[in-house]
């Protein structure tokens, strides 16, 4: 018998209430649509982690840096570490259910008097992660357009050309995101289908279709070292190689964190966004490895591919010696729409991380603003694209910008990660008796520590250079615009930034001065504005 309708309407008005009342109690009201459920939720990190674009991206650099034994292997020991990562921040997420992501979860476990300061420097590491992979991502599928355009025409790829390619990218995306999550949530689906029916079909039809086959030997125990003559291996040790070539795997586990940052959207979010979390990335782990070891065996000429080949795309050329220039095109089409839908919703998890920090004064307040008609905070769509924008530029004269930038994506975004899965193992009671739905147990802290553990050991690999000799055109500037962003935010706070921001804790603090029930959307926000309407000597006679 089926259910009666005004139950239904009840039973969704009831879920909706509890997740505006759980909102609430963090301080906020319900500002976004929130009309996502976990299939969403799961959907748009599986989106954003979207295995075919790190994997096609960084194909080169993972075969020059290690070869096939690094990458194949690299990507079961990065999966497994990462999982660990997942895991702490499920946890969490599932305590703390708010856009804010990282910065926010560092406020609340943190103590009081060191709360604001750990959620602005978790704020600052997150915005640059964010900011960078956008830029990976969304430079990264530039650079596919620009090869893949090369077949079969006279066209020639310049940095310019690419960087013009890549400001159209981020113009479509920043449009698309501006009419709402109401649209995405049908992309979305879209997206989940093509990452995973299209990405496991592409996969199955390479290794179908190649002449010949790779040993397993070679897939699993190759290594190469083309980080120059003579290589790291040499200068360095073949260690040392294996580490840096663990990129490709880490950069294309990044960006988990966005089943956090829709949280606000998402229906039962303290339990749905943490399975999001986690689902994502073990998902995500089985299909890379999948699609890693489909191209490998496939490879006809090691030497040729290697180089990149005839266009420069080391997973093009594998397309050309198995299906021809013509099938090597449509299959790249294919890769390009799954990188441009990950871009897409790249954009998105980076907007509403902006737009919550600046809702809690960790950038100009002018960026808190949702648009009353599509109720999607524009301002930080546009913002994200045009620091995304920015961070491209050193590509124009750099060879080794773009594997930059993903180094800059994965420590920002991993620090930020880590910073409040630290302070829950160093804080453990105090997390304990907030934890939600989504609970490790006695498996808390040792998961902690081994996610803490993995991401300060990539924080410094990955930060060293890749290519020798070192020069101004093949320097690694990880370093640098990592340094950067703790310089500045290091030196922000000292001076003047501890005098005004606050952290997002004190919004608790304002609404039981005010007396104000802070389960109530939007009555904070009525009581602050009837202060400050309130004359100076009527507030005194009171």
């Amino acid at each position: 018998m089926a259910e009666p309708e005004h139950t239904l309407e009840r039973h969704v008005s009831t879920v909706e209430e509890r997740d505006e009342e759980e909102l609430g109690q963090f301080g906020y009201k319900q500002e976004l649509r929130r009309d996502w459920g976990l299939a969403h939720n799961f959907g748009i990190s599986f989106s954003i982690i979207s295995v075919i674009t790190g994997i096609t991206t960084l194909f080169q650099y993972g075969l020059n840096t290690g070869g096939p034994g690094v990458m194949s292997v690299g990507w079961i020991v990065v999966s497994f570490f990462t999982m660990f990562v997942a895991l702490g921040m499920a946890e969490i997420v599932s305590a703390i259910p708010t856009a804010g992501g990282p910065y926010y979860w560092a406020a609340l476990l943190a103590p009081p008097k060191h709360s604001a300061f750990a959620s602005w420097i978790t704020g600052w590491f997150n915005l640059l992660g964010q900011v960078a992979v956008t830029t990976g991502i969304s430079f990264g599928l530039a650079g596919l357009i620009s090869t893949t355009a090369t077949v079969k025409s006279s066209y020639t790829p310049t940095p310019g050309k690419t960087i013009g390619i890549y400001a159209a990218v981020l113009i479509s995306h920043g449009v698309v995101n501006t009419f709402g999550v109401h649209v995405l949530r049908y992309l979305n689906n879209t997206s989940i289908l093509l990452h995973s029916a299209g990405v496991t079909s592409l996969a199955i039809a390479v290794l179908a279709k190649a002449p010949t086959h790779q040993s397993a030997k070679f897939v699993f125990a190759t290594f190469y070292d083309g980080t120059g003559d003579p290589g790291w291996s040499v200068r360095a040790s073949p260690a040392y190689v294996a580490c840096c070539g663990a990129l490709m795997s880490q950069y294309t586990l990044t960006g988990f964190d966005a089943s956090a940052h829709l949280s606000e959207e998402t229906r039962k979010a303290s339990w749905s966004a943490p399975i999001g979390v986690i689902s994502s990335v073990g998902f995500s782990s089985l299909f890379g490895f999948f699609v890693i070891l489909s191209f490998l065996f496939s490879i006809q000429d090691f030497d040729n591919t290697v180089t990149g080949g005839t266009f420069d795309q080391p997973v093009l050329q594998i397309f050309a010696d198995v299906f021809g220039d013509d099938g090597a095109v449509v299959l790249m089409c294919l890769i390009m729409i799954c990188v441009w839908h990950c871009g897409l919703f790249s954009l998105t998890s980076n907007s509403r991380m902006m737009f919550a920090f600046s809702r809690d004064g960790g950038i100009p307040n002018f960026f808190h603003k949702v648009d009353d008609k599509f109720r999607s905070p524009v301002r930080t769509v546009w913002l994200a694209a045009f620091l995304a924008f920015l961070l491209s530029l050193p590509s124009l004269g750099s060879s080794v910008a773009f594997a930059a930038a993903t180094s800059i994506a994965t420590i920002g975004l991993y620090i930020s990660y880590g910073i409040p899965i630290l302070i829950g193992l160093i804080y453990a009671r105090e997390f304990n008796a907030r934890k939600g739905p989504f609970n490790l147990g006695i498996f808390s802290r040792p998961v902690a520590l081994v996610a803490c553990c993995w991401i300060g050991f990539i924080t410094i690999i990955f930060c060293l250079p890749t290519a020798n000799p070192v020069t101004t055109q093949t320097l690694n500037y990880t370093v640098v615009a990592v340094g950067i962003i703790a310089a500045f935010s290091l030196t922000a706070w000292v001076t003047w930034a501890h005098r005004w921001f606050v952290g997002p804790v004190r919004e608790l603090e304002e609404a039981a001065a005010l007396g104000v029930d802070i389960t109530v959307p939007g009555e904070l926000e009525k009581a602050e504005a009837a202060v400050n309407s309130t004359p100076p000597e009527k507030a005194v006679s009171d």
